[in-house]
């Protein structure tokens, strides 16, 4: 074990950390992670059975039971988040860190994806982490410190084609979540992005088509990019660190991105040939 995962094990140590999205990929790893090192975990997700699961792995890797608190939640269930809060405040008096990780994919032509398609990924991706947030945000208000995260994407800084909704919900995340950043800051209140890029996960699974039809573990099974672990690791370290925003990704993605921060025109260009190639087989 080297300074820096000693420095990292230190500092989430005994902090109450909420997790949503917590029955699969990046919050299922994230909160495996945090229970080796002490923390106490709220974890929620709709998936009940997973949940469990999840619950039962974190104390195989070390947790205490009572270190751990698990809600089953919709993030799109507004109505229900004064309870869900008022629940954890109960158990832990409490909230040091919010990882709003819970998360909804889309992969259709925007011509082709209906627009109850495009109302539920921005209800999941950018009203659920809106409405717990700021449900959370007087707690650590009062505290005078606190810790926001949220998991947006590479997407939320490009707009890569056939994810018009998925980009939309991501660039929206990234507005809400830098804004906010200024906003708390003055109450001891750090806000992190996450800007993910591919990591061996079931979102594409979970995506959405045009139809509102998932795609399917057939389709969308995922053999490139980050693996679960590695993104964790990478993310922990950043949050330890208290960084603004965290690239969770790299080659080709990360390229892009620089590209299109140095020369958004040629980017612009490159991605429409990208996207014909891709999708309608020109040259």
């Amino acid at each position: 074990m080297n300074d820096n995962t000693q420095n990292d094990d230190q500092f989430f140590r005994d902090k109450v950390i909420w997790i949503t999205g917590a029955s699969s990929g990046i919050g299922e790893g994230l909160a495996k992670a945090l229970a080796k090192v002490s923390a106490k975990l709220v974890i929620s997700a709709r998936n009940t059975e997973a949940l469990e699961r999840v619950c039962e792995e974190c104390v195989a890797k070390g947790a205490n039971i009572a270190d751990i608190m698990a809600i089953s939640h919709d993030v799109t269930d507004f109505e229900a988040i004064p309870q869900a809060v008022n629940d954890v405040l109960a158990r832990f008096s409490r909230i040091d860190i919010l990882i709003n990780n819970a998360g909804l994919g889309q992969r259709s032509f925007a011509i082709d994806t209906k627009l109850e398609v495009y109302q539920r990924v921005m209800d999941v991706n950018v009203m659920g982490p809106i409405a717990l947030t700021k449900a959370v945000m007087p707690i650590m208000i009062e505290q005078q410190s606190g810790h926001i995260a949220v998991t947006s994407s590479i997407a939320g800084k490009l707009g890569p084609p056939l994810r018009t909704g998925y980009s939309a919900s991501k660039h929206a995340v990234m507005g809400f979540f830098d804004a906010l950043r200024s906003e708390v800051a003055f109450h001891g209140i750090k806000v992190s992005t996450l800007v993910a890029g591919v990591v061996r996960t079931n979102v594409v699974a979970n995506a959405l088509q045009g139809d509102g039809t998932a795609i399917g573990p057939e389709e969308g099974l995922m053999n490139e990019g980050l693996t679960v672990e590695e993104a964790t690791a990478i993310i922990l370290s950043k949050l330890s660190a208290e960084e603004d925003e965290i690239i969770v990704g790299e080659g080709q993605e990360v390229q892009m991105l620089r590209m299109k921060e140095k020369d958004p025109v040629a980017f612009f260009r490159m991605i429409e040939q990208m996207a014909a190639t891709q999708l309608y087989g020109a040259k």
